[in-house]
């Protein structure tokens, strides 16, 4: 799972994917149930095109009383999102979105305790997230809330990212559930936005290793 990330600001995003409208943002760390912006569909182009959206990182669902939730929601198991009350909407409806990063944190307990990781592009590019996003309205005062969640793969098989988080001491070590986001490559991007739930499904991967740059921060 992934509970810090660092967002490019508006312009680096524009030109990485070629955003039609967008909102301002200056970019910076983003954290769970705070702002941070995503990448969909444009809701009011009739052909396929992107747009930049600012909304909470944490998925409010439609049947939420409030938009402040008990619980998380920042990261969504692809494995259940299809049974998870939180997700299985938006995953159902194809609302399907990009999360930029310049990096993201992992915290490794290699030693006994926890060192945050860094993973950058080895690329020098920017990451685009794979994530599912919801536009929830307060019964209330009719106010439109937008939110995203991360989608995260089962990474135990996977050499670097099984490395990071905590051991679960009740698990086998080759059953630890260790979580990784999954990376959309930038010629991937519209089968993922506007593309059908089994093209999206197709790219839920752990991508190559060589695309990622990582290490201890210092």
């Amino acid at each position: 799972m992934c509970n810090r990330y660092v967002s490019p600001e508006e312009g680096d995003m524009e030109r990485f994917w070629h955003i039609g409208r967008r909102q301002p943002w200056r970019g910076g760390e983003v954290f769970p149930r705070a702002l941070g912006p995503f990448i969909r569909a444009d809701r009011e182009s009739t052909e396929p095109a992107r747009e930049l959206v600012v909304g909470q990182w944490g998925l409010v669902p439609w049947f939420a009383k409030t938009a402040k939730l008990t619980y998380s929601t920042n990261n969504a198991r692809f494995e259940e999102i299809t049974q998870k009350a939180s997700y299985k909407d938006s995953w159902a409806k194809g609302r399907r979105c990009i999360i930029p990063a310049l990096s993201f944190d992992e915290p490794n307990w290699e030693t006994g305790r926890n060192v945050w990781w860094r993973f950058r592009r080895a690329d020098g590019g920017l990451w685009g997230l794979a994530g599912l996003w919801n536009t929830w309205t307060d019964r209330t005062t009719g106010e439109l809330v937008e939110s995203y969640t991360m989608l995260t793969l089962n990474a135990d098989a996977c050499p670097l990212m099984s490395r990071m988080h905590k051991p679960d001491p009740k698990l086998p070590t080759d059953q630890q559930d260790k979580r990784s986001v999954v990376p959309i490559e930038r010629e991937d991007v519209n089968r993922w936005l506007f593309g059908t739930q089994r093209d999206a499904a197709g790219l839920v991967q752990l991508p190559d290793q060589r695309v990622y740059e990582a290490g201890p921060l210092v």
